[in-house]
């Protein structure tokens, strides 16, 4: 089953898709997350060091890819591998897709919850939100790019606007000293980082659709880029003005960041609820890809119906995004799935590129 032409996608979608895939959760759990494991101001330099692990593994996944066009990583593996571990492989990888769905949406339906309709169960807000992306999914890819198109603009503005409200109460001595510490502290936080970079691994299916498979490195390169410099002038604005002991007591800092904003003869005050209703807007959209990316593995697996898997995933993603008993055993998940995709995605790629450069010097 090759890409449909009604869900093929461009450079630029592909790129869209990436960057608001990988903001996802992590730019509001990073800072408090970062701010535990490197103790030190220093966390903006973790987040630089960082991005170079996704650029790598992205460089090698289109490496891998672009050795079968037009073909997905389901597809391709078994050819590689062989029937029985590429299988074992595209499960893994299936199951690594539909349990990140559960937890992006146990992570949305608890912020909406605790800061737009306090009350209102969870259970009720994970099942809407899993039936609205069943809907934006059963037309394809091409339908969820566009979603992810108007969306990022959007993105882009409050999150400049944000930013600029912050400088009111960002203090350059809360960033002080700069490698205080040494560069010890810094690398103990690469691997908390991976978890906020989980994202480039979309390119395993995504390539396969793009029009233009030879802007590939170019998709990788800004998918990159744009969240790092994202994350980074989030990281820089939330230490600064609250400082790393305070980021360290708040579960959101970057939303008591913002609901911290107050502007003499302004009559708005709930900035909060501007971020809320544009992070509401992506994680639908980062859930909305997982789910298809799931759906996508098991159809071209089993050589069925893409619908019927998304129907069937669908009471599984609600089943284990119920799982976790309070917020701290759902980030313990999360830690998992970063723990996952390194090994899914970082190591297993490198493998079987080795392996193919060797099936074909062989034959």
């Amino acid at each position: 089953m090759n890409p449909q032409q009604e869900n093929l996608i461009s450079p630029a979608q592909a790129i869209i898709i990436i960057i608001n895939y990988i903001l996802g959760v992590g730019i509001l759990t990073l800072p408090r997350a970062l701010a535990d494991e490197v103790g030190t101001p220093d966390l903006w330099i973790t987040i630089l060091i960082s991005s170079l692990f996704p650029l790598a593994v992205g460089f090698i996944i289109l490496m891998l890819n672009n050795r079968y066009p037009k073909k997905t990583f389901y597809q391709y593996s078994s050819k590689i591998v062989g029937r029985i571990l590429s299988t074992i492989i595209c499960l893994s990888m299936v199951t690594y897709f539909i349990t990140l769905t559960s937890f992006e949406v146990r992570i949305l339906a608890e912020v909406t919850e605790t800061y737009l309709l306090e009350g209102t169960p969870i259970q009720i807000l994970i099942i809407i939100f899993l039936w609205l992306t069943l809907y934006l999914n059963v037309d394809g890819l091409n339908s969820i790019a566009r979603m992810f198109q108007v969306i990022f603009p959007l993105t882009v503005f409050i999150f400049i606007l944000l930013a600029l409200m912050s400088l009111g109460l960002f203090e350059l001595k809360n960033l002080r000293p700069v490698l205080g510490g040494g560069i010890g502290p810094v690398l103990k936080g690469i691997k908390t980082t991976s978890l906020s970079y989980i994202g480039i691994e979309i390119l395993i299916i995504l390539s396969a659709f793009l029009t233009d498979p030879k802007k590939g490195k170019k998709v990788v390169f800004v998918g990159v880029l744009m969240p790092t410099i994202f994350y980074l002038i989030t990281i820089v604005i939330v230490i600064g003005a609250l400082s790393l002991d305070g980021v360290s007591n708040l579960t959101w800092p970057t939303i008591t960041l913002i609901r911290s904003f107050e502007f003499p003869g302004i009559f708005f005050e709930r900035y909060d609820s501007l971020f809320l209703t544009i992070w509401i807007l992506q994680i639908f959209a980062t859930i909305s890809i997982t789910l298809y990316a799931a759906s996508l593995g098991l159809s071209q697996l089993f050589n069925m119906k893409m619908k019927t898997f998304m129907y069937i995933l669908l009471p599984v993603a609600f089943f284990i995004s119920m799982l976790p008993q309070n917020l701290q055993q759902a980030f313990s998940l999360g830690d998992m799935l970063g723990n996952a995709a390194i090994v899914l995605f970082g190591i297993t790629p490198i493998i079987l590129l080795g392996l193919s450069f060797l099936r074909r010097k062989h034959s």
